[in-house]
C-alpha cells in the first residue's frame, strides 16, 4: 500500500494542485488541527476543498490527527525529541484518537490515491513525520512529495525503536 504527504507551504494554489496532478492524486486527507491559514488564505478549508473539487480531488479533514498537541507529561518516553512539539505528539500517539485517526487515514488510503497534508513544506519539519513513521510501522510506502514536486520516500526516525506496537523515540537501540 502507498500514501503520499504534501505541504501546501506558501506556494500558489495553481503550484499546489499542480503538485497533486503530477501524482495523480485523488484524495488529500487534511492532517492540521486548525484547517485555516491566515497568511495562505488558499489554505483555508472552504477555498482548499472547492479549489480541489474544481479538479476532481476529495477532501477530507482528519482533525484527530492534527499537530500542535500540548503535553504535561514530565515523564515522556520520547525523550530523543529536543524540540516539545514533536515530542508532545509522539506522547498524543500513545491516544486512543491518534489510533483512530490513523485507521481513517489508512481507509481513505486504501480506496483512493491519497495525500495526507499540513502547512509545513519540509516534511521533517513537521507532524508528518510522526504520522509517517507510524504508517511504515503498518506496512505502508510513504511517499513525500516535495516543494519542487520530486518524491522521497520515507524512512523510519533514525532515533526511533519499536517496542509493543508503538514508537518509542529515546535514541536507543531496539
Amino acid at each position: 500500500m502507498r500514501i503520499f504527504t504534501v505541504g501546501h507551504s506558501t506556494h500558489p494554489i495553481e503550484h499546489f494542485l499542480g503538485l497533486l496532478g503530477e501524482h495523480q492524486i485523488v484524495l488529500v486527507a487534511d492532517v492540521r488541527s486548525f484547517p485555516s491559514s491566515r497568511k495562505w488564505p488558499q489554505f483555508n478549508q472552504p477555498e482548499l476543498s472547492q479549489s480541489l473539487l474544481r479538479v476532481g480531488i476529495q477532501y477530507q479533514w482528519l482533525k484527530r490527527l492534527g499537530g500542535r498537541r500540548h503535553s504535561r507529561r514530565e515523564d515522556s518516553p520520547h525523550a530523543a525529541w529536543t524540540h516539545p512539539a514533536f515530542r508532545s505528539y509522539a506522547d498524543y500517539t500513545e491516544s486512543a484518537d491518534f489510533s483512530a485517526g490513523l485507521d481513517e487515514l489508512t481507509a481513505a488510503g486504501r480506496t483512493a490515491r491519497a495525500a495526507y497534508m499540513c502547512s509545513e513544506g519540509l516534511w521533517w519539519r513537521c507532524h508528518r513525520r510522526i504520522i509517517s513513521d507510524y504508517l511504515v510501522l503498518r506496512g505502508w510506502q510513504v511517499n513525500h512529495i516535495m516543494p519542487d514536486g520530486k518524491l522521497r520516500q520515507h524512512e523510519m526516525t533514525p532515533f526511533a525503536r519499536v517496542a509493543d506496537g508503538q514508537i518509542v523515540y529515546d535514541g536507543v537501540s531496539g
